[in-house]
């Protein structure tokens, strides 16, 4: 032994002994008093008492420190012995404790993620805000506060919102407005609603998605006065229950709809055909959703008039793109902490969605293959270096399938049986259609949760896929989105709805129109409606933009102030 380290033993021998002498009181001790004050006040607050809870830990730990626990070395007493598992079943239980005081602030609110949180539905218990208020269904009104707080961060990087909130909110465009919402519960969407209140607007909400509540957000909203009914993990049944406690209120009927995947729109059609009577339009911001708004439009079935948002501008170049660029990486690594380098991957679609994760994942070094039935779209993936190919052609060979097409069964049975031992299945659309989950649902295969949002589907030989997020979308099921990027998303449906709820009557007839270049009834600010939005958001990166001369605009056949493209470009 060299001197370092016996001395170093010395000094833990002496340690160790100072701990095993340290008293502990037998009670949780009053804070000092001087001159009437608490010693913490006059300290403004720099120390911190110890709780009872971790006292009792401390308490537990020195027992288990005494000779009836430890040999004569102070080390713990083998299992053989028998009273190994005493002390083995005292640590899992202070382990349990300890994890539990740590989920929790000094107020005994709950403050870990939302895995922690129980399974049950609120749908029968009691709630009720600070303020009185009954008129929701969340998880846990407590977490109030802490979805303020990603709130407040969330309205930091959405720009065009809050400059929203400051141009339009003196005149109130949407006073009267009564819009019932269908999509994403985050600290974004709340933003959004929250914008469409300070408009003047009131708003019901549920969810679109049963993985994607934020529960503290929801909490946040259901505390601020939104009727919000909507939690993480929500089963088939709570999530249309949801729906309809959101739609079936008696003393408020809406008169706008705002939809992510056309849900609500169903439903309403379904359930509360009389409600369209007195809604002036629907604003549709999803692929899957506009799907069923053409086919309803087609079967004469739209009874209202219907913007579709998602392939505007502002929605496909922007949120379809770089925001899924960003988030599906986010969504693979939390739940599968996979290294792409190497990695092939098949990506199912090269639409706006397709590009940005093909994009994302060829970063990383992945070696990344498409899908594709469109021959444009599959020129393009050729033409930006990725093979295109059939899935039953390259499923064998892949690490990763992600789908992002909006369509259904475009990964089938056929192709699952042939998908090699730990390949990482995932769908990047709206939808859960777009992989055939209920041939993965039969009894000869074995379903085995890894973690939240991680399955293991087991197949008899042994095989197993990793499926993420039961098939739902990945990047706000199992991760979070870029705020900036749902800005502008988000602004383009607040105008979406401004521009139908002030449009005068027979402007708008019942069927699917996309977003107009310019605005009917608004200001002069606010009229070029894409140009706009995009315009909000350039000062964040410090942009100046250059100016049409009177000859130049002349010579384009163009207003010098836009629109500056024909409605046919295509950015």
């Amino acid at each position: 032994m060299t001197a370092a380290s016996g001395v170093m033993a010395e000094n833990m021998e002496q340690t160790e002994a100072c701990w095993q002498d340290m008293p502990l009181p037998d009670e949780y001790p009053e804070p000092h008093v001087v001159n009437g004050k608490a010693e913490e006040e006059c300290t403004n607050h720099q120390s911190v008492k110890c709780s009872p809870n971790v006292l009792q830990m401390l308490k537990a730990a020195e027992s288990r420190r005494s000779s009836q626990g430890r040999d004569g070395d102070g080390w713990p007493v083998p299992e053989e012995s028998g009273t190994g598992a005493l002390v083995t079943e005292a640590l899992k239980t202070d382990m349990v404790s300890m994890e539990a005081a740590a989920c929790r602030d000094f107020d005994g609110i709950e403050v870990c993620s939302e895995s922690s949180e129980d399974e049950s539905t609120p749908r029968e218990k009691p709630r009720r805000t600070s303020k009185g208020l009954a008129d929701f269904c969340i998880k846990n009104i407590k977490q109030a506060e802490f979805g303020r707080r990603e709130i407040i961060i969330a309205q930091r990087e959405m720009p065009a919102l809050m400059i929203l909130r400051k141009r339009a909110g003196g005149e109130k465009p949407l006073a009267g407005a009564k819009v019932v919402g269908c999509t994403h519960i985050t600290a974004q969407t709340a933003v959004l609603i929250e914008t469409l209140s300070a408009l003047g607007a009131q708003c019901r909400w549920a969810s679109c998605n049963i993985f994607s509540t934020q529960n503290a957000v929801a909490a946040a909203l259901a505390e601020g006065g939104t009727p919000v009914f909507a939690w993480r993990g929500e089963s088939e049944d709570d999530f249309w229950w949801c729906i309809d406690r959101c739609v079936g209120a008696e003393a408020w009927q809406p008169n706008m709809i705002l939809d992510d995947g056309g849900d609500l729109t169903h439903w309403i059609h379904k359930k509360h055909p009389s409600l369209f009577k007195n809604i002036k339009g629907i604003v549709e911001e999803s692929v899957t959703g506009i799907y069923r708004l053409y086919q309803m439009s087609k079967a004469g079935r739209l009874c209202v008039p219907a913007i579709n948002v998602n392939d505007s501008v502002t929605k496909q170049k922007f949120d379809n793109l770089y925001c899924c660029k960003e988030s599906i990486l986010d969504g693979l690594k939390r739940t599968t902490d996979v290294m792409f380098g190497g990695k092939q991957v098949v990506v199912c679609g090269y639409g706006e969605v397709g590009k940005g994760c093909c994009a994302a994942l060829k970063a990383l070094g992945a070696v990344v293959y498409v899908t594709e039935v469109d021959p444009i779209c599959a020129l393009q993936a050729c033409m930006d270096g990725f093979k295109v190919n059939k899935l039953s052609e390259v499923a064998r060979q892949v690490d990763v399938v992600v789908t992002c097409t909006g369509n259904k069964s475009v990964v089938g049975r056929e192709h699952l049986d042939r998908l090699k031992d730990g390949c990482i299945l995932c769908n990047m659309g709206h939808s859960c259609t777009e992989i055939d989950l209920v041939s993965l649902r039969t009894a000869e295969l074995r379903w085995e949760r890894v973690r939240p949002q991680v399955d293991h589907v087991i197949w008899p030989d042994g095989k197993k896929i990793v499926l993420l997020a039961e098939g739902r979308l990945l990047n706000l099921s199992c991760s979070t989105v870029p705020s900036f990027v749902l800005s502008i998303t988000a602004t383009t449906q607040i105008l979406a709805l401004i521009e139908l709820y002030s449009a005068p009557e027979g402007r708008y007839k019942q069927d699917v129109y996309l977003l107009p270049k310019k605005m009917g009834k608004s200001s002069s600010s606010i009229s070029l409606i894409n140009e706009y939005v995009a315009s909000l958001h350039l000062p964040t990166f410090d942009a100046h933009l250059s100016e049409v001369t009177d000859e130049q605009a002349k010579y384009l056949g163009i207003s010098k102030h836009g629109p500056f493209k024909p409605n046919d470009y295509r950015y």
